[in-house]
Formats: C-alpha cells, structure tokens, sequence
C-alpha cells in the first residue's frame, strides 16, 4: 500500500497509532490525569471545547488544543487487505474456538509497526492484534488473515461484513451535532479531557473502535 501523502505530520501518525495501540481500563474518563479512551457523538462545538455525549449517556466537555488534527475515516473492502499490509485488527473468539474480526483497520505506511503485537483491548472479551498480513486462506464465509507480529503471530477471520476502514485527512468541520467521534486524551480532575487526538465520522463513515 503506498504512503498517505495527504500532508499531515508524522507525530499525527504516531498519535493515531498510540490511539489504537494503549490499552485503557475504560472508554469513559475514570482515572484522573491517566490516558483514557471516549465513544460518543457531537453534541455541540464551542471555540475549542467540544461537548460528546458519551456511549453510557454522559455529556462530557473535550477541551482541543489550537492545533489539532482530526482525522476522518474511509471506508475500504476485503479486496483491500493485500499480503504485507500492516493492519490493526479488533477480534473476538466465537463457539468454534477461533477469532473473528469486529473491524479492520489498513495502516497507512507512515503507521507501520504502531502498536504491533497482540494482546487485549478496552472492549469486553476483545482482542486487538496490530500485524503484518503475511498470508491468507479462503474461508467458509469471508477470508482468514495470517497475522505475524514480533513475537508471535496469529490467524483471524474476517467476514464480508465485518467494518474495514482506513485514516483520511480531516478537520475540525467533521464535529458537527451527531457526528460519530473516538477521542483519545487525558482526563481532568474537573471531569474533563484534554483531547491528543480526535477521529471523527466522515460521510458517514464511523470509527468502529
């Protein structure tokens, strides 16, 4: 896959990647000062305060620093998912023992390597495995990925219908009432986040993370 050249600075990339790599205790903001996780939709934007109201139903204030960069999502297909993509999976073992892939994240080049390896995620029962496709069968209902990652490797199933998405530039226009956004930042000892990183839903395109 080539470099996303669409003009955005590498420590944006190592945000992102640190964005899906950490692994927070919760996707609300409980721990004071500690990096945390928030799901939710755009309730309003204010100057550089931006309100969500969070997946558990709390509106909770996301303070922007002046030069943020908010990243947009797109959407992309199985056929897109080539041998030696570096791909961010979220996975959950079904009945028959194996992993199933709940979304597909195609690193740029510029990500390659962010958070590699495999291990749990913030989502219930779920693990995340950053990897290299090294290696792929067809299986009975979609395709199984051969995932290599220092240290170990995996193999994980992904259906026709499992959400497949990559990072598109963006900007503060995406956080509009009703707009899906995934926030990484730190929590405030008054309740709010001050945010390093906002990805935001994008025509129609949603973070799944």
């Amino acid at each position: 896959m080539k470099s996303l050249s669409f003009g955005l600075p590498a420590r944006v990339f190592l945000v992102a990647g640190f964005m899906l790599a950490s692994v927070a205790a919760s996707a609300q903001p409980a721990s004071k000062g500690q990096p945390t996780r928030l799901r939710g939709t755009v309730q309003k934007l204010d100057g550089d305060t931006l309100t969500v109201l969070s997946n558990a139903n709390m509106a909770i204030k996301v303070m922007l620093p002046p030069k943020i960069q908010v990243l947009g999502m797109a959407r992309r297909s199985l056929s897109d998912i080539k041998d030696g993509e570096f791909v961010g999976v979220t996975a959950a073992k079904g009945k028959d023992g194996d992993l199933h892939a709940t979304e597909v994240h195609i690193f740029p080049d510029s990500m390659r390597g962010a958070g590699e390896g495999h291990y749990a995620w913030d989502v219930p029962n779920t693990t995340m495995t950053n990897a290299t496709v090294a290696g792929e069968t067809t299986a009975s209902n979609g395709r199984t990925l051969k995932l290599a990652y220092k240290g170990g490797q995996t193999k994980i199933d992904v259906s026709p219908d499992t959400p497949i998405v990559t990072f598109v530039p963006g900007d503060k226009t995406l956080l509009k009432p009703g707009a899906a956004v995934f926030v990484m930042g730190t929590a405030k000892p008054n309740g709010t986040i001050d945010a390093f990183s906002v990805t935001a839903e994008k025509n129609g395109v949603k973070p799944p993370m």
